[in-house]
């Protein structure tokens, strides 16, 4: 399995440290090459040289290369591995995370570029999405037998949240535009409004130092935690009525998933696959992207409503119970594994 370095702070890491503790590499031969780290470039470059001669030497033992691809940079190294696979028999199977897929695809990309990005996808035996909206939108680019979808999953937290009078707000993520931390940042003026003592508290890594800037400003109600472990994230959870994630584009958070997880209302976008997973009004709140007003007044409403974020948040556990159990979707994952094995 190849994927950006269990150490890098992300969405894929996430996924990939989860299967760990799940027990993936007891259930099959698993070895992980990661082929990015959080560094300079010249440190990338480097990561991304030595993992592709690790993988050229340990490649001819290998049944299956797994490739957790995101879009842009992400897919542009991970071609070298597919193709290098592909030219020597191996069973690929690629596993799409990128939530700005179809910008990269559609808008980063000419029609020459498009055919050969299909190329690549098509080399795989296995196309994995994370929900049916992504498989509908790959199925012009990839052989519609080929589609799969696994969503993604999270481990359930043994104690579930039980105090939701407190008027505070915890977002985990990258801390840059494309997840919506602007229109945060404009609708917690609205907020204080009405709820003088809110706080926002940030989990993640600043990739935008304007928006750091902004955040300084609001220093009295937004908290910067930097990027926290899974006992500080149960601990703000515990803390945090509220999660908000007003993000741009995505594929399948893993931090909303978390955070339902814990029992935690939920407050995020109409796109990607987050609609399939939180079902406003069942699970927590949806709304538009890009919309500081719509913003502001879900965060207002649910402050001010203990009952309604409790039973939010215990609907929102038991449908991770239910659907997005980190045990079910390894099963899941091995039996993909099988059957591509038996195909050999």
């Amino acid at each position: 399995m190849i994927g950006a370095d269990r150490s890098v702070h992300g969405g894929v890491s996430a996924v990939v440290n989860n299967y760990y503790a799940e027990g993936l590499d007891e259930k099959v031969d698993l070895l992980y090459i990661g082929t990015m780290i959080d560094a300079g470039k010249f440190r990338k470059l480097l990561r991304a040289f030595t993992s592709y001669l690790r993988f050229l030497i340990v490649l001819p033992g290998m049944d299956i290369l797994h490739v957790n691809m995101a879009s842009d940079a992400s897919f542009y190294r991970k071609r070298i591995f597919v193709n290098t696979a592909s030219f020597f028999g191996k069973k690929i199977l690629i596993h799409e995370h990128g939530g700005d897929f179809q910008n990269f695809y559609y808008k980063r990309n000419n029609e020459k570029g498009r055919a050969a990005i299909g190329k690549t996808m098509n080399k795989a035996q296995i196309f994995i999405v994370l929900s049916k909206s992504w498989a509908d939108f790959f199925k012009p680019i990839v052989s519609e037998e080929k589609i799969v979808i696994l969503e993604n999953a999270v481990p359930v937290p043994p104690k579930p949240k039980t105090s939701y009078d407190d008027h505070n707000l915890l977002f985990l993520g990258r801390l840059c535009k494309e997840k919506g931390i602007e229109e945060l940042f404009e609708a917690i003026p609205i907020v204080v409004k009405k709820y003088p003592d809110v706080k926002l508290y940030l989990g993640g890594v600043w990739e935008d130092n304007e928006l750091k800037k902004k955040a300084d400003k609001l220093r009295e109600h937004v908290e910067y935690l930097g990027w926290i472990g899974q006992e500080q994230k149960e601990l703000y959870m515990d803390k945090c009525s509220v999660f908000v994630l007003p993000t741009y584009f995505e594929g399948q958070p893993v931090s909303l998933l978390e955070a339902m997880a814990k029992g935690m209302a939920a407050i995020s976008t109409e796109v990607g696959g987050i609609p399939q997973i939180l079902r406003s009004g069942q699970e927590g709140v949806l709304i538009s992207p890009k919309d500081s007003r719509a913003l502001a007044e879900s965060i207002c409403n649910l402050l001010g409503d203990t009952d309604g974020k409790r039973q939010y948040g215990i609907s929102a556990r038991e449908r991770v119970v239910k659907s997005y159990n980190i045990s079910k979707s390894v099963k899941d994952l091995v039996s993909i594994y099988e059957d591509l094995v038996k195909d050999k």
